[in-house]
Parts: structure tokens; C-alpha cells; sequence
């Protein structure tokens, strides 16, 4: 508690100084909002049910995209690894592949899926693949030789030594690869919300497309801000209570 004591200090100075600006009229409302103004749509957007709604569409199809991203992050992390030639093929798509904009990848879901939930979900898959494919591929090879070696001279061999040594060896690294995977999806999705028009299964993606045309600033930035809770309470939540799990159990 006491950790968070500065930053929520610091927090409550920005908030009362961007209300004060807002107050002076140093900045139009119509540019930026007021904390109160965004505090008010957040209200009403949630006692009207739309916000949750929408919040609860996005986590399911983030939920299912993220899942088959990570089940193919894993595999295709194997296959760079126990293969040198898809390592020198595949592995330099991959490393190209990740730093390509998730918004990039809209207009070919369009085009193949159609206005569909599909679309939706190969842009987050297509924004988390290949990241986790490479810290996959990464962490497998940062497990130091001397393990391998003692493991064979202990009897282990086979599925054994990958199912007792290389893997949990690896795993911190692959949370990590795992936690920025998360990142590319989440941003991903949010892109993929914006382009691909569902109109009856709306998420906060297109929240944030219909206040950036009705110009409602108090939207946008309210939008903003839920998704900016969404992703420090998954990261507090999931991924760090793992971290310090695998730590502990490793003596760290």
C-alpha cells in the first residue's frame, strides 16, 4: 500500500490540474473533456448498460483470439527451434511479421472474412502470433547446456528432458512472451474493433470509432480509460501473480 501511496498522489495532481485547465478554459471541451465531463459519460454509460456490454463482447473475442494466438505461438516457438531450416525461413517471417502494425492486417481480414467475428479474430491472432512465437523460440534456447547434459546423465531422455528440464527451465521467459502477446492482442483487437463494423455485437473498439464521428470527446476518453484499467487489472491480476509464482517456486 504503501508503494502505491506516490503514484496515487502524482494521479490525483494530474486529474486536478487537467479539471482546473478545463475550468479556466485554457483548452476547448470539444478537444479535451474535463475529468468530471468523462467521469459523467462513464457514468451514465454504465447505468445505461451500454459501456458493460460492450466491454464484455470485446473480452470474449479477445479471450478466443488471444487463446488460439498463444496455442500457435507455442507450437510454431517449438518448430523455430527443434528446426534450423524453419528457423532461417519461417523464424525471419516471424521476426519481420511482429513489427508490423496489428491496423495493417484490418483490410485483409475484410477482404477474406468479411464483416464476421472471424475478422475480428484473425487480427488478434495475426497481432500475438508471431511475438510469442519468437520468445518461445528464445527462451527454449536460453536454457543453459548444463541442464540438458545433466539430465542425460541422470537417465532422462526424449519427451522426459523437454518435459522436466527445457520447459519449466524456460517458462519464466515464456510468461514473458506470453505477457507481451497479450499486449499485441489487446491493441489488435482494439484495431480490429475500429474497422470491422458489427453493429450488433459493438465492443469498445466501436465505442471509440462512434464518439470519434458524433465528435464526443467524453467518450473517446472515456473509452480510453477503460481500456487502459482493462489491461493494468489483467496484468495485475494474471501475469503477476504468476511471475511471482514461478519465481518463488525457483528460489528467485
Amino acid at each position: 500500500m504503501k508503494k502505491a501511496i506516490p503514484a496515487l498522489v502524482v494521479f490525483a495532481v494530474f486529474l486536478l490540474f487537467w479539471q482546473y485547465a478545463a475550468d479556466a478554459g485554457w483548452v476547448s471541451p470539444i478537444l479535451l473533456p474535463s475529468p468530471l465531463a468523462v467521469c459523467r459519460y462513464l457514468f451514465d454509460a454504465g447505468r445505461d448498460g451500454i459501456l458493460f456490454s460492450a466491454l464484455g463482447v470485446t473480452l470474449g473475442r479477445l479471450l478466443v483470439g488471444y487463446i488460439l494466438g498463444a496455442l500457435g505461438g507455442l507450437l510454431l516457438g517449438f518448430i523455430l527451434y527443434a528446426s534450423p531450416l524453419a528457423r532461417n525461413t519461417l523464424g525471419l517471417a516471424a521476426l519481420g511479421l511482429q513489427t508490423l502494425p496489428s491496423v495493417c492486417w484490418a483490410p485483409m481480414a475484410i477482404l477474406w472474412f468479411g464483416q464476421t467475428e472471424g475478422a475480428m479474430y484473425f487480427v488478434v491472432v495475426m497481432g500475438s502470433l508471431w511475438s510469442i512465437a519468437i520468445s518461445v523460440e528464445t527462451a527454449i534456447r536460453a536454457v543453459p547446456d548444463i541442464y540438458l547434459r545433466a539430465a542425460r546423465v541422470m537417465g532422462s531422455s526424449g519427451q522426459h528432458v523437454w518435459r522436466t528440464v527445457v520447459f519449466p527451465a524456460a517458462l519464466p521467459q515464456i510468461l514473458g512472451g506470453a505477457k507481451q502477446g497479450w499486449a499485441f492482442a489487446w491493441r489488435s483487437l482494439m484495431a480490429a474493433e475500429i474497422y470491422v463494423a458489427i453493429i450488433r455485437r459493438f465492443g469498445i473498439g466501436q465505442l471509440l470509432h462512434f464518439g470519434r464521428e458524433l465528435n464526443a470527446m467524453d467518450q473517446v476518453v472515456g473509452v480510453m480509460v477503460v481500456i487502459v484499467i482493462v489491461g493494468l487489472l489483467v496484468d495485475r491480476a494474471i501475469f503477476l501473480p504468476v511471475d511471482k509464482y514461478l519465481r518463488r517456486t525457483r528460489g528467485k
